[in-house]
């Protein structure tokens, strides 16, 4: 597979490594203060290492809307990169993204044609071309703009990959009346419109076609009885795609449609009343259908706090967003968005019934997706509101980037408490994100093996025997409040027992911080 390079790419491919651990600090609730969904303000490189420990393969859906790299200002992003500074921003945020993802889950990319196809070739690395879904275009304006020097651009790319595309899977978006308009009804049966298929499949494929190959007759070629008592053969080197008693059966149910003559090749009817599956999703999505810029400015003005509240350059309509969600998750799964802008993702989601985490570095985190996310919970009707019959409820927590959890010393931050540690431990050991909150000193136990951590005095004080540092006694207090008879690792402050009475114990001794730093 052939690989992009540009200047400094090697830092880039690097940078998601080298990102310190930050902790998260909370600093509001709003709504429903038990509510899992999260508005963080800060680097979203940050913010995105930051969740591993607790996300980690948890996201079913990712959709971003990066800078588009215009060579242009924008109020609320320096959109104005070099294109090798453009790749080195996304890559080590990809590669976050994807750490974030679930196996079965998908990431969606908004971007225009200035970087669009260098994006591809990127997220063919990052992710696989293998794991390639499709690029979507969407009409995104209504009107032609006469002043472009050669083109007016009608258009954003929004490029797909799934995680694993071996499980990845999406629904189907409901019938629409611009659908509804391919069925008509010239015969007024009783049952409604409905369009028509040929009754005849090929004889080079499909099962008949195979009988064929086999032994140059099929069951397939048989004569239907049209409405005038004539016989009727499928056309030359076609056969019937059903058995002679299912098309009996269905000509009994008037499903067959013989043409306004009754002498036309018999084709079977479908009729819309009864097809509740949906539609499969196509590539260029109208403005008509999900919405355009303008329709998308408006319902963010509607939003704004006051009149000296600016309006965001480029949000994305809310019902893009409705249709992204419904056709990549269900209700409860997780939607993350780390360039959040006007906190349109995080709004669609929480009408439609979806967790979700927010990210945004800029001061409108605080101008503008705060105010709008705290109108949705109180219950605002604009946007997909009344098509999703959204009446308010639920909740988030507004947190900003702390300390790192490791000073430029390597010593742990003294704002790290217990729980933040432990999950950082766990991720470490084990590769897996938090699952519960740690509150005692055994962590867990990952195929076999029992990690623990002493840090904060967790066993009662900051004594040698209260618990930061491995005793005989420590020992002897983990082995009967919380034993495990098998391979242990325990993490703390430095131990008292020589390497022999650990490997008596069956004990791996790690020291804080220097051993989590190797790792």
């Amino acid at each position: 597979m052939p690989f992009l390079d540009w200047v400094n790419k090697s830092q880039a491919v690097t940078g998601s490594a080298e990102v310190p651990y930050h902790l998260l600090q909370f600093t509001s609730a709003h709504g429903d203060a038990d509510a899992a969904n999260l508005l963080i303000q800060g680097d979203n490189l940050k913010a995105l290492k930051a969740l591993l420990p607790f996300y980690r393969g948890q996201v079913k859906c990712i959709y971003i809307d990066p800078p588009y790299n215009t060579q242009s200002a924008f109020a609320h992003y320096d959109d104005k990169l070099d294109h090798s500074q453009w790749l080195s921003m996304i890559y080590p945020r990809l590669v976050l993204l994807r750490e974030l993802l679930a196996e079965d889950g998908s990431i969606w990319i908004s971007i225009d044609d200035r970087e669009a196809h260098y994006l591809k070739v990127v997220m063919d690395e990052v992710f696989g071309r293998n794991n390639f879904i499709n690029s979507i275009v969407w009409i995104k304006t209504s009107s032609v703009h006469n002043n472009a020097e050669f083109f007016s651009s009608m258009n954003d790319t929004v490029h797909v990959y799934a995680k694993n595309m071996g499980v990845c899977r999406f629904s189907r978006i409901p019938r629409s009346a611009r659908n509804a308009s391919d069925y008509t009804n010239p015969d007024d049966d009783y049952r409604g419109v409905w369009s028509s298929s040929p009754l005849h499949v090929s004889l080079t494929s499909g099962q008949r076609g195979a009988q064929f190959a086999r032994s140059g007759t099929s069951s397939g070629l048989f004569p239907i009885i049209n409405p005038h008592g004539e016989e009727i053969f499928p056309p030359k080197g076609r056969a019937w795609g059903y058995s002679s008693e299912t098309i009996t059966s269905l000509q009994s149910e008037k499903r067959i449609w013989w043409g306004i003559s009754g002498r036309n090749q018999p084709r079977l009817k479908r009729f819309f009343s009864e097809l509740k599956d949906g539609v499969v999703p196509t590539t260029v999505w109208s403005h008509q259908e999900v919405g355009h810029n303008q329709e998308a400015k408006k319902e963010t003005a509607a939003l704004l706090i006051d009149e000296n509240t600016n309006l965001f350059s480029t949000p994305k309509p809310e019902r893009l967003l409705q249709r992204i969600l419904h056709i990549a998750t269900n209700p409860g799964d997780l939607v993350l968005d780390s360039f959040l802008g006007s906190g349109t993702t995080a709004a669609v989601a929480h009408k439609m019934g979806r967790r979700w985490i927010g990210i945004e570095m800029g001061e409108h985190a605080v101008t503008h997706c705060l105010p709008r996310l705290e109108k949705v919970v109180n219950g605002e009707q604009g946007g997909i509101s009344r098509a999703v019959n959204w009446q308010g409820g639920g909740g988030f927590r507004f947190h900003t980037l702390g300390e790192p959890v490791f000073d430029a010393d390597g010593g742990i931050h003294p704002a790290v408490r217990f729980q933040a540690l432990a999950a950082y431990l766990w991720l470490f050991e084990t590769g897996e994100p938090t699952v519960h909150d740690f509150n005692r000193p055994l962590l867990g136990i990952h195929d076999g093996t029992a990690y623990y951590l002493l840090y904060n005095g967790i066993l009662g004080d900051r004594r040698p025997q209260g618990g930061n540092v491995l005793t005989s006694a420590v020992l002897a207090h983990l082995y009967k409040e919380f034993p495990h008879y098998g391979p242990r690792v325990i993490y703390g402050e430095t131990t008292r027992l020589g390497e022999a009475r650990l490997r008596e114990a069956g004990v791996v001794f790690k020291q804080i911080p220097y051993d989590i730093k190797a790792r």
